[in-house]
């Protein structure tokens, strides 16, 4: 009798982990199935719908919402959210509609493991992943050339079993990047270091091909709307400013949270070996921002979608919906186009050792006193920006002042040669006098530029900046801090002044 109870036992454990095996391996989104070399969806009919036309209208639906917008140079990464598509697939759809109608044959997206700990990165051998909307088979090739490169990316099924942060990419690359093959990267817990290496290897393996970079991250988790938004923000500024070695200081000290942090690393790391050097943040919202609950006890969480490109022109993305920065001072479209012909004559004639031209200025308003900058642009980069911030001069001959300066004597860069006349593009930003502020919510994002001053230490950005770089009224004033060589918080000293001005810029 004791035996057949322990044969009992024995058949009621082994029956239960049958059970345990059988539901883990057909839950609502929870296992891996590979079938015929396909990597089953895990998400499918939980964190999107299971059903292939209700998804690719939900997805069609988020992408008709993105304004136009158009990047003048060559796209080598995005960084897009990852959450269930009813929180993050808007953001997301602000990454993928710049990649509709691009030209790409493979993807490597690169996640992080939320399940299973480990260091390296993760492959899985397979013939490609499975959605409602297909597969997106793998390109072996690449994989294998990877591995061969970077000794830490290894097979490990069990990285994907559960997975959400790649296959939460895929239906919206198979609606606009039909065809292109996938190469799946699951990341670990890596150091700088390790995400350096398989950056650069990445970009080592990818070069002069036609291969796109997916960054897969959500940001802060669970903090309160306005601590989640400063948190965003301050990894958001070393994003754009493709700082990767201040953003690891950054999360290390728990300024800013992202829980794909090595993705979005790697990629950085990937972009600057490919001279990609420009970075766009695209859009960033939070889950208050779309539920509308901004009070939630259990806090919020942060998307944003990004792009990192090698620009060829200097308006390199201009969404066809973008307000100009700055102000409208009246002048008449003779009246700019005299002032530019005043700095480019100048540039050309200073550069080639000249004298400066002689100008028969009409226009009364050009012999007004005014303040004014002129920026340079070479492809697209920077190449001089100099300027005076006090109106001291008519402003003909500030700008012919200022264009000979910005090409000859800008302190960041070496001089204008003759050779380089014909890429050079000239901007010209026209001054209102400085105004001291009392509070920083005078300050309007996209309509003013700063000056921060503290006894002889001065920082200043012209109104496009914060537009530019993404920033808002919080981030700008830390940033002209540290331009002025302050600590980011200086501005809220009562010895440090802030001055506020609008531009026409033009």
């Amino acid at each position: 009798m004791k035996a057949d109870f322990g044969r009992f036992h024995q058949f009621l454990v082994f029956f239960a982990v049958l059970l345990t095996i059988f539901f883990f391996n057909t839950g609502t989104g929870a296992s891996v199935q590979t079938r015929g070399g396909v990597h089953g969806p895990v998400c499918a009919g939980t964190w999107y719908p299971a059903d292939g036309s209700e998804l690719k209208a939900l997805i069609e639906k988020y992408l008709s919402r993105v304004p136009d917008a158009e990047v003048n140079g060559k796209i080598a990464a995005v960084i897009s959210p990852h959450a269930g598509i009813m929180y993050s697939g808007q953001v997301a759809a602000y990454s993928y509609k710049l990649l509709r109608g691009q030209k790409f044959d493979t993807v490597i997206v690169v996640a992080p493991s939320h399940h299973v700990p480990f260091k390296g990165t993760a492959v899985l051998d397979c013939e490609g992943f499975g959605t409602p909307l297909g597969t997106m088979h793998l390109n072996r090739g690449l994989v294998d050339e990877l591995r061969k490169r970077d000794s830490t990316i290894v097979e490990l099924p069990e990285a994907f079993s559960k997975e959400h942060s790649l296959e939460m990419q895929l239906p919206f690359l198979q609606t606009v990047l039909p065809g292109a093959r996938l190469v799946p990267l699951i990341v670990g817990d890596n150091d700088l270091s390790s995400c350096r290496r398989l950056g650069e290897s990445i970009a080592d393996c990818i070069k002069g091909k036609s291969v796109l970079i997916v960054a897969s991250s959500d940001l802060s988790h669970f903090h309160g709307y306005e601590a989640a938004k400063t948190l965003d923000r301050r990894l958001l500024d070393k994003v754009g400013s493709l700082d990767a070695e201040g953003l690891s200081e950054c999360l290390a000290r728990g300024e800013c949270e992202a829980c794909g942090r090595v993705a979005i690393l790697t990629a950085m790391f990937a972009v600057r070996k490919l001279d990609a050097g420009e970075c766009r943040i695209l859009h960033y919202e939070n889950s208050g921002d779309v539920t509308g609950d901004k009070n939630s006890p259990r806090g919020v969480v942060g998307y944003s979608a990004a792009v990192f490109f090698r620009s060829s022109d200097r308006d390199s993305m201009e969404p066809a919906t973008k307000r100009k920065a700055g102000t409208d001072l009246g002048f008449s479209d003779q009246e700019k186009a005299e002032l530019h012909s005043i700095a480019r004559k100048t540039i050309e004639a200073r550069c080639r050792g000249s004298a400066t031209p002689k100008f028969n200025i009409a226009s009364g308003k050009l012999k007004e006193n005014f303040a004014a900058f002129v920026s340079l642009y070479k492809k697209g980069e920077l190449r001089g920006c100099i300027g005076h911030i006090i109106a001291r001069k008519p402003l003909c001959e500030t700008v012919a002042e200022m264009a000979e300066a910005a090409a000859l004597r800008d302190p960041r860069f070496s001089p204008v040669r003759p050779d380089e006349l014909d890429d050079i593009k000239v901007e010209i930003s026209v001054m209102t006098p400085l105004q001291k502020v009392s509070s920083a919510d005078e300050i309007e994002v996209g309509k003013h530029g700063l000056v921060i001053q503290r006894r002889n230490k001065i920082g200043l950005f012209l109104p496009k900046v914060a537009t530019e770089q993404g920033w808002d009224r919080t981030n700008l004033l830390e940033n002209a801090c540290l331009k002025a060589g302050l600590p980011r918080n200086a501005w809220q000293d009562a010895e440090t002044e802030i001055f506020l001005f609008t531009a026409d810029v033009f």
